[in-house]
Protein backbone atom coordinates (compact mmCIF):
# COMPACT_ATOMS: atom_id res chain seq x y z
CA UNK A 1 0.00 0.00 0.00
CA UNK A 2 2.56 2.68 0.91
CA UNK A 3 4.32 1.92 -2.49
CA UNK A 4 0.75 2.63 -3.88
CA UNK A 5 0.49 5.82 -2.35
CA UNK A 6 4.20 6.81 -3.54
CA UNK A 7 3.45 6.26 -7.03
CA UNK A 8 0.06 7.71 -6.65
CA UNK A 9 1.93 11.31 -5.66
CA UNK A 10 5.11 10.28 -8.40
CA UNK A 11 4.59 11.80 -11.78
CA UNK A 12 3.97 9.31 -15.02
CA UNK A 13 7.60 9.66 -15.63
CA UNK A 14 8.57 8.88 -11.93
CA UNK A 15 6.02 5.72 -11.87
CA UNK A 16 7.18 4.80 -15.14
CA UNK A 17 10.95 4.31 -14.08
CA UNK A 18 9.78 2.53 -11.22
CA UNK A 19 7.28 -0.12 -12.66
CA UNK A 20 10.16 -0.42 -15.58
CA UNK A 21 12.74 -0.90 -13.18
CA UNK A 22 11.10 -4.01 -11.56
CA UNK A 23 10.55 -5.63 -15.08
CA UNK A 24 14.05 -5.13 -15.58
CA UNK A 25 14.89 -7.34 -12.95
CA UNK A 26 12.44 -9.88 -14.19
CA UNK A 27 13.46 -9.81 -18.13
CA UNK A 28 16.65 -9.61 -16.58
CA UNK A 29 17.67 -13.75 -16.45
CA UNK A 30 16.51 -14.97 -19.91
CA UNK A 31 19.60 -12.66 -21.36
CA UNK A 32 21.96 -15.03 -19.82
CA UNK A 33 20.27 -18.38 -20.78
CA UNK A 34 21.04 -20.25 -24.12
CA UNK A 35 18.96 -22.85 -25.49
CA UNK A 36 20.04 -26.41 -24.91
CA UNK A 37 18.36 -27.75 -28.16
CA UNK A 38 18.58 -31.18 -26.21
CA UNK A 39 16.99 -30.14 -23.69
CA UNK A 40 12.90 -31.28 -23.28
CA UNK A 41 11.43 -27.77 -22.17
CA UNK A 42 8.17 -29.47 -20.76
CA UNK A 43 5.97 -28.64 -24.05
CA UNK A 44 7.70 -25.18 -24.64
CA UNK A 45 6.96 -24.58 -28.80
CA UNK A 46 10.82 -24.06 -29.71
CA UNK A 47 10.33 -20.03 -30.21
CA UNK A 48 14.16 -19.13 -29.95
CA UNK A 49 15.78 -16.03 -30.88
CA UNK A 50 18.34 -15.86 -33.95
CA UNK A 51 20.99 -15.70 -31.07
CA UNK A 52 20.11 -18.92 -29.56
CA UNK A 53 18.28 -17.27 -26.20
CA UNK A 54 14.95 -18.05 -25.98
CA UNK A 55 11.80 -15.97 -26.05
CA UNK A 56 12.19 -12.97 -23.74
CA UNK A 57 9.83 -13.22 -20.01
CA UNK A 58 7.20 -10.24 -20.69
CA UNK A 59 5.62 -9.58 -17.30
CA UNK A 60 1.94 -8.97 -18.01
CA UNK A 61 0.98 -7.17 -14.94
CA UNK A 62 3.73 -4.20 -15.05
CA UNK A 63 4.02 -4.39 -18.83
CA UNK A 64 0.07 -3.24 -18.96
CA UNK A 65 1.06 -0.91 -15.98
CA UNK A 66 3.40 0.85 -18.30
CA UNK A 67 1.13 1.09 -21.19
CA UNK A 68 -1.58 2.96 -18.67
CA UNK A 69 0.84 5.05 -17.58
CA UNK A 70 1.83 5.98 -21.47
CA UNK A 71 -1.69 6.64 -21.66
CA UNK A 72 -1.71 9.50 -18.86
CA UNK A 73 1.29 11.16 -20.36
CA UNK A 74 -0.33 11.24 -23.99
CA UNK A 75 -3.31 12.42 -22.24
CA UNK A 76 -1.24 15.14 -21.43
CA UNK A 77 -0.69 15.79 -25.77
CA UNK A 78 -4.26 16.67 -25.53
CA UNK A 79 -6.94 15.33 -28.73
CA UNK A 80 -3.72 14.57 -31.34
CA UNK A 81 -3.56 11.39 -29.40
CA UNK A 82 -6.96 10.72 -28.88
CA UNK A 83 -7.64 7.92 -31.67
CA UNK A 84 -4.27 6.60 -30.62
CA UNK A 85 -4.91 6.15 -26.49
CA UNK A 86 -8.32 4.73 -27.24
CA UNK A 87 -6.43 1.83 -29.49
CA UNK A 88 -3.75 1.47 -25.92
CA UNK A 89 -7.19 1.58 -24.10
CA UNK A 90 -8.78 -1.44 -26.14
CA UNK A 91 -5.52 -3.47 -26.13
CA UNK A 92 -4.63 -2.98 -22.57
CA UNK A 93 -8.07 -4.54 -22.09
CA UNK A 94 -7.95 -6.99 -24.21
CA UNK A 95 -4.45 -8.66 -22.75
CA UNK A 96 -5.79 -8.05 -19.16
CA UNK A 97 -9.41 -10.07 -20.35
CA UNK A 98 -6.96 -13.20 -21.17
CA UNK A 99 -4.33 -12.49 -18.16
CA UNK A 100 -7.83 -12.69 -16.02
CA UNK A 101 -8.61 -16.48 -17.55
CA UNK A 102 -5.36 -17.67 -15.86
CA UNK A 103 -3.28 -14.98 -14.24
CA UNK A 104 -0.42 -17.99 -12.99
CA UNK A 105 0.00 -18.88 -16.90
CA UNK A 106 -0.74 -15.60 -18.35
CA UNK A 107 1.62 -13.81 -15.79
CA UNK A 108 3.94 -13.86 -19.01
CA UNK A 109 2.83 -12.49 -22.17
CA UNK A 110 5.01 -14.49 -24.36
CA UNK A 111 2.53 -17.09 -22.94
CA UNK A 112 -0.53 -15.94 -24.19
CA UNK A 113 1.69 -15.63 -28.01
CA UNK A 114 2.30 -19.25 -27.95
CA UNK A 115 -1.29 -20.19 -27.38
CA UNK A 116 -2.38 -18.01 -30.35
CA UNK A 117 0.23 -19.19 -32.57
CA UNK A 118 -0.62 -23.09 -32.09
CA UNK A 119 -4.16 -22.27 -31.88
CA UNK A 120 -3.15 -20.44 -35.79
CA UNK A 121 -5.24 -17.08 -34.01
CA UNK A 122 -2.61 -14.61 -33.98
CA UNK A 123 -3.44 -12.68 -36.78
CA UNK A 124 -6.66 -12.13 -36.48
CA UNK A 125 -8.07 -8.65 -36.24
CA UNK A 126 -9.13 -8.88 -32.21
CA UNK A 127 -5.88 -11.03 -30.92
CA UNK A 128 -4.24 -11.05 -28.32
CA UNK A 129 -0.72 -10.82 -30.06
CA UNK A 130 -1.79 -8.19 -32.21
CA UNK A 131 -2.93 -6.08 -29.24
CA UNK A 132 0.62 -6.75 -27.91
CA UNK A 133 2.10 -5.54 -31.15
CA UNK A 134 0.60 -2.27 -31.31
CA UNK A 135 1.41 -1.58 -27.58
CA UNK A 136 4.80 -1.91 -28.67
CA UNK A 137 4.51 0.15 -31.41
CA UNK A 138 2.54 2.86 -29.15
CA UNK A 139 5.71 2.56 -27.15
CA UNK A 140 8.38 3.13 -29.35
CA UNK A 141 6.41 6.32 -30.37
CA UNK A 142 6.73 7.70 -26.72
CA UNK A 143 9.79 6.51 -26.70
CA UNK A 144 10.95 8.67 -29.35
CA UNK A 145 9.50 11.68 -28.42
CA UNK A 146 10.84 11.53 -25.38
CA UNK A 147 13.83 11.02 -26.28
CA UNK A 148 13.99 14.04 -28.75
CA UNK A 149 12.04 16.51 -25.91
CA UNK A 150 15.49 15.10 -23.29
CA UNK A 151 17.86 16.47 -25.59
CA UNK A 152 15.99 19.79 -26.09
CA UNK A 153 12.85 20.71 -23.87
CA UNK A 154 12.57 24.17 -26.11
CA UNK A 155 12.03 22.46 -29.49
CA UNK A 156 9.01 22.93 -31.53
CA UNK A 157 6.10 20.36 -30.55
CA UNK A 158 4.46 19.74 -33.10
CA UNK A 159 7.02 19.12 -35.23
CA UNK A 160 8.81 16.88 -32.49
CA UNK A 161 5.21 14.51 -32.41
CA UNK A 162 5.61 14.78 -36.52
CA UNK A 163 8.86 13.34 -36.65
CA UNK A 164 8.45 10.92 -34.28
CA UNK A 165 4.99 9.36 -35.54
CA UNK A 166 6.83 9.13 -39.07
CA UNK A 167 9.57 6.54 -37.56
CA UNK A 168 7.32 4.80 -35.87
CA UNK A 169 3.68 4.33 -36.44
CA UNK A 170 3.02 5.60 -39.73
CA UNK A 171 5.17 3.21 -41.04
CA UNK A 172 2.39 0.32 -39.94
CA UNK A 173 -1.12 2.71 -40.18
CA UNK A 174 -2.98 3.10 -43.46
CA UNK A 175 -4.02 5.93 -45.36
CA UNK A 176 -7.45 7.03 -43.29
CA UNK A 177 -5.14 6.60 -39.84
CA UNK A 178 -2.39 8.78 -40.85
CA UNK A 179 -4.26 11.71 -42.58
CA UNK A 180 -6.34 12.18 -39.31
CA UNK A 181 -3.11 12.31 -37.46
CA UNK A 182 -2.42 14.63 -39.66
CA UNK A 183 -5.23 16.83 -39.05
CA UNK A 184 -4.86 16.29 -35.23
CA UNK A 185 -1.34 17.46 -35.35
CA UNK A 186 -2.90 21.44 -35.43
CA UNK A 187 -4.18 20.46 -31.45
CA UNK A 188 -0.20 19.84 -30.35
CA UNK A 189 0.31 21.74 -27.32
CA UNK A 190 3.70 24.09 -27.43
CA UNK A 191 6.72 22.91 -26.00
CA UNK A 192 5.71 24.96 -22.30
CA UNK A 193 2.70 23.94 -21.85
CA UNK A 194 3.28 20.03 -22.78
CA UNK A 195 6.42 20.59 -20.48
CA UNK A 196 4.93 22.16 -17.24
CA UNK A 197 2.47 19.09 -17.81
CA UNK A 198 4.77 16.43 -17.40
CA UNK A 199 6.15 17.46 -14.78
CA UNK A 200 5.14 16.92 -10.95
CA UNK A 201 2.97 19.80 -9.47
CA UNK A 202 6.03 21.01 -6.90
CA UNK A 203 8.69 20.18 -9.36
CA UNK A 204 9.86 23.60 -11.19
CA UNK A 205 13.80 21.81 -12.34
CA UNK A 206 13.78 21.23 -16.09
CA UNK A 207 16.89 18.92 -15.40
CA UNK A 208 15.30 16.96 -12.81
CA UNK A 209 12.45 16.20 -16.00
CA UNK A 210 15.51 15.68 -18.26
CA UNK A 211 16.39 13.09 -16.32
CA UNK A 212 13.53 11.48 -15.42
CA UNK A 213 13.19 11.00 -19.49
CA UNK A 214 16.65 9.76 -19.67
CA UNK A 215 15.82 7.01 -16.82
CA UNK A 216 12.65 5.83 -18.56
CA UNK A 217 14.40 5.57 -21.99
CA UNK A 218 17.50 3.69 -20.67
CA UNK A 219 14.87 1.16 -19.14
CA UNK A 220 12.23 1.21 -21.92
CA UNK A 221 14.38 0.59 -24.48
CA UNK A 222 16.48 -2.85 -24.62
CA UNK A 223 12.66 -4.04 -22.95
CA UNK A 224 11.24 -3.32 -26.07
CA UNK A 225 13.91 -4.48 -28.17
CA UNK A 226 13.51 -7.67 -26.24
CA UNK A 227 9.66 -7.80 -27.38
CA UNK A 228 10.24 -6.98 -31.07
CA UNK A 229 12.48 -9.89 -30.71
CA UNK A 230 10.08 -12.03 -29.74
CA UNK A 231 7.41 -10.78 -32.22
CA UNK A 232 9.86 -11.41 -34.82
CA UNK A 233 10.08 -15.28 -33.81
CA UNK A 234 6.06 -15.48 -33.85
CA UNK A 235 5.85 -13.54 -37.15
CA UNK A 236 4.42 -10.92 -36.09
CA UNK A 237 6.92 -8.15 -36.77
CA UNK A 238 5.78 -6.98 -39.58
CA UNK A 239 2.18 -6.43 -39.73
CA UNK A 240 0.45 -3.20 -40.86
CA UNK A 241 -3.11 -2.07 -39.71
CA UNK A 242 -6.17 -3.94 -41.47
Amino acid sequence: MKRKREMEKASELKSAVEELSLMAIIIKPDHHHHHDPNHDNDGDDGHNCSDGHPAATIPTRPFLHVCSLVVQILDKIGPTMAVLRQDIIHNIQRLEAQFDVDPSLYSNLVEILKKESKEGSSRKRDSCSKALLWLTRSLDFMCSLLQKLAKDLNQDMEQAVEECYNTSLKLWHGWISSAAFKVALKLVPDNTTFVGLLKPKDEANDEILKEDMQALISLLVPILQDIHATLRLYGLDRLKAT
